[in-house]
């Protein structure tokens, strides 16, 4: 279905450009100097969350000195309860740890749960057996993880999300805030390092997550609406969808064979993008270029043997991890926050690897990507 969504939105666009293309060329009657062959106007930063919920920037999250101080006399306790383990995970608790020591918030426990519901759930009974003040978590599954939190929620706990809130929570009542990273910026940042690497022309395949997932449809169409608007001589040829990424180099193979053309592809995350890499490198074809989301290892190595990777998007992970932890400050003081809150994307090309490496995940990059 959502690829049947996705075919259709992009035939609404492709209805509503030529609308406004007929129009246009109405209203200036013979004056072809003042007739446009790109979109009407230039697409919206603007995304919700999960409930609806409108973003505000990091900079609405801010504690004065007094503020500071009555979090540190509180001398409360903190813990977290992630979904899985990652270069990412890392960096976003990395960020949490470094704002909570500031804030003299102990934090007692760290979990994963290697995307199963059941060991999260298991994983929440052990968390609150050392009864800390502040849960920070993502959730593996929004159903599931309704039951599984609710003795964080009875239990009068402050609870912040990093992007997937249990199903049915709202912010403000069951939860403080969700933090993650602006999303139409994301796709602007790929629209751009693809579009750059291509010279703003050729034909590009778009390998979207093929799910109803609030984070990653609305950050995989800014990255189709921000191409579309800013290289109108790039084309995209081919669209699939995926819901498990081990299929993406099968995926990615077929594609190939399809369109012998193609030039670029979109990838909607960078595990995924793996799969695709791995099919390029078998077909023999390194002129294609891969842009992706998140940091990796793996590809960054590929990008550094000027390999297929010609750029990733980071989701300023220790941003991220900062901003949870000074909205649990918010609510310890009895402080409304923010909702939602997103952190600006970072860009990685060949050309600043190192340095955003650092700024994203607070570490050095692999020394395979360095060398």
């Amino acid at each position: 279905m959502n690829a049947l969504r996705h075919r259709r939105r992009r035939a609404l666009v492709g209805t509503l450009a030529a609308a406004a293309l007929v129009l246009s060329a109405c209203a200036s009657g013979d004056d072809d100097e003042t007739s446009s062959s790109g979109p009407a106007s230039e697409p919206s930063l603007e995304f919700v969350g999960p409930n609806g919920e409108k973003p505000e920037g990091l900079d609405a999250l801010t504690l004065s000195a007094d503020e500071t101080e009555k979090v540190e006399a509180g001398q409360h306790t903190a813990a977290f309860v992630w979904h899985t383990s990652s270069e990412f995970v890392s960096a976003v608790e990395k960020g949490a740890t470094e704002e909570f020591e500031k804030l003299g918030i102990d934090v007692v426990s760290s979990t994963q749960a290697d995307f199963d519901a059941a060991t999260q759930a298991n994983n929440v009974e052990s968390v609150m057996a050392l009864d800390p003040d502040v849960v920070v978590t993502i959730a593996v599954d929004a159903t599931s993880a309704k039951k599984a939190f609710q003795p964080v929620v009875d239990a009068g706990k402050t609870l912040v999300i990093m992007t997937t809130p249990p199903a049915d929570y709202e912010a403000g009542k069951d939860f403080v805030s969700i933090v993650t990273e602006s999303l139409t910026d994301a796709g602007r940042a790929n629209a751009e390092i693809l579009g750059d690497a291509l010279d703003g022309k050729g034909k590009v395949g778009y390998l979207f997550h093929d799910a109803d997932f609030w984070f990653t449809n609305q950050r995989d169409e800014a990255f189709l609406d921000w191409t579309a608007f800013s290289y109108p001589d790039i084309e995209v040829v081919a669209e699939e969808g995926f819901a498990d990424e081990s299929r993406t180099e099968e995926i990615a193979t077929a594609m190939l064979t399809r369109n012998p053309d193609i030039e670029g592809i979109y990838v909607s995350w960078a595990t995924a993008a793996q799969g695709v890499v791995s099919a390029l490198r078998n077909a023999g074809r390194s002129d294609v270029k891969v842009v992706t989301n998140d940091l990796d290892a793996t590809l960054a190595t590929d990008m550094a043997d000027e390999g297929n990777v010609v750029g990733m998007v980071g989701n300023g992970s220790l941003d991220i991890g900062r901003g949870l932890a000074t909205a649990a400050a918010y609510d310890l003081l009895g402080k409304q926050a923010p909702a939602l809150v997103a952190s600006p994307p970072v860009k990685v090309t060949l050309d600043n690897l190192t340095e955003a490496w650092q700024a994203d995940y607070g570490t050095e990059p692999p020394a395979a990507a360095t060398k």
